[in-house]
């Protein structure tokens, strides 16, 4: 059992001095940093977390989630507040400096811990409430702030990330001594950490079904001869679009499959969409990377765009993306054949969107999503693991299809093409049965068989036929 985290008032107030590096825009107004004792110099902070209330703000609540490669540290607020952030050796900590702020009233412990071992508090002069994260290493802290959504207020986010990190993501092993390689398969569960998606009726947070899916879907894919998934989040934290992106090309993977569950206004609404990057989004991200290739070691196919004129790089650019949309397209519409069997589609073909986790360009990328959450029939269903199973089966089954027909030319499936496998069974309804009857015959959730077939209630007819998912 781990040790509960702490809060308390005894604080001591060192002289320090620090190393100051201003953050990046629209990211908060600094990070300081800066290791042993040294004398913190008197740092003025404006903008965007500017408050003019005569009374003083509160710090509502601290959150704590933790992912491989980093902590995440959430303060709610209750209003935008300046701040100063520093780290301190002897021992390891985090200090964060709140002007006009007098309350911490956080009172149970965070869930998540990761790198930060406690947690105290005091009041310094001039109504600053100081807030001190013991850590168990030295760490590079980096902070922004978040605008108030439906869930939460005020938020200062600070990711607290080892200065010693190691690469997370390993690369897939080879399948046999022939040299023929895995067909690597990123799988992104959506959303996570203080980011929890779009929340069903039931308070069912996407998130949560997402990542189930996606470890059902990297089960399958384990289980498959020739394949290897790498799950690019594996716990309930939040890593931003473009590390999602980077952590499938230090995979060299093969296929970057995102999972969500949609919302809509309208709770009637319902139904999965696979979607591939739209052309808009393609040049706006092409755009970025010219902008950017003087600055960044990024490849595509493994060439360099450092070293290339503007024109060449262009050109090097539109062909990879144009060949990363044009067969994620081609897995697709396999996945949205396989998918039919076991769930509703909103949309029968392909769509397109400017996605920003798509924008890869050098490797097909498909957004599924998989099902409405704030319609109650399919939240029901999502909350279910067999049908998380069934739907993760479905993905699979479309993948092999595609990569069956279109292996890499240095792979496992290349020189043993796995078989197809059969779509779910069917069973046609005979006199006397019920659909309870049928689920338990099958071992698969009632929720789980309507939402299958797209029944409403508990009506059916003799000679129906009825898709049975997988158990």
């Amino acid at each position: 059992m781990t040790n509960p985290i702490f809060f308390n008032k005894n604080i001591e107030f060192s002289s320090i001095s620090c190393k100051y590096s201003a953050a990046r825009p629209g990211r908060g107004f600094g990070v300081i940093s800066g290791f042993g004792r040294c004398i913190l110099s008197a740092l003025t902070f404006t903008g965007l977390l500017f408050n003019g209330a005569a009374n003083a703000n509160e710090v509502k609540g601290l959150r704590l989630w933790s992912s491989p490669e980093s902590t995440r540290v959430v303060l709610d607020l209750s209003a935008p507040t300046p701040y100063r952030i520093f780290s301190l050796d002897t021992p390891y900590r985090v200090v964060i400096d709140l002007t006009d702020t007098t309350a911490f009233q956080a009172t149970s412990s965070p869930e998540g811990r990761g790198v930060v071992v406690g947690v105290r508090t005091g009041v310094r002069p001039q109504g600053e409430l100081r807030v001190v994260l013991d850590v168990n290493q030295r760490v590079n802290p980096q902070s922004f702030v978040l605008e108030p959504n439906d869930v939460y207020g005020h938020r200062l986010v600070i990711d607290l990330k080892p200065t010693d990190d190691a690469p997370v993501v390993k690369r897939a092993p080879r399948v046999d001594r022939t040299g023929a390689r895995a067909i690597v398969i990123a799988i992104d569960a959506g959303h996570g950490g203080d980011d929890p998606g779009a929340t069903g009726s039931r308070g069912v947070h996407e998130k949560d079904v997402v990542l189930g899916i996606a470890r059902s879907l990297a089960a399958e894919v384990e289980a498959q001869p020739g394949m290897q998934p790498v799950l690019v989040r594996d716990g309930d934290y939040y890593l931003p679009h473009r590390e999602r992106m980077g952590r499938a090309r230090q995979a060299e993977s093969d296929l970057f499959v995102s999972i969500h569950a949609d919302a809509f206004r309208d709770s009637r609404v319902r139904g999965a969409t696979v979607y591939v990057l739209s052309e808009q989004g393609a040049t706006d991200e092409a755009a970025l990377r010219l902008a950017e290739r003087e600055n960044e070691s990024d490849l595509i196919g493994g060439v360099s765009l450092a070293d290339k004129d503007q024109l060449l790089a262009r050109v090097l650019l539109d062909l990879s993306q144009s060949a990363a949309i044009s067969a994620s397209s081609a897995v697709g519409d396999r996945v949205i054949e396989r998918l039919r069997a076991v769930a509703t589609m909103r949309k029968s073909r392909i769509q397109q969107a400017p996605f920003l986790v798509l924008k890869s360009p050098d490797i097909p990328s498909i957004l599924i999503e998989t099902a409405y959450i704030s319609n109650p029939g399919e939240e029901l269903a999502l909350m279910t693991p067999g049908y998380q199973r069934s739907l993760a089966r479905a993905i699979h089954d479309g993948i092999v299809d595609y990569f069956r027909d279109n292996p890499p030319a240095d792979s496992y499936f290349a020189l043993n093409p796995p078989p197809q496998r059969q779509s779910p069974a069917q069973h046609v309804i005979s006199r006397g049965e019920t659909l309870s009857g049928i689920a338990q015959h099958y071992n698969v959730s009632l929720p789980t068989l309507k939402q299958v077939n797209s029944l409403s209630g508990d009506v059916i007819r003799i000679g129906q036929v009825l898709s049975i998912p997988a158990g």
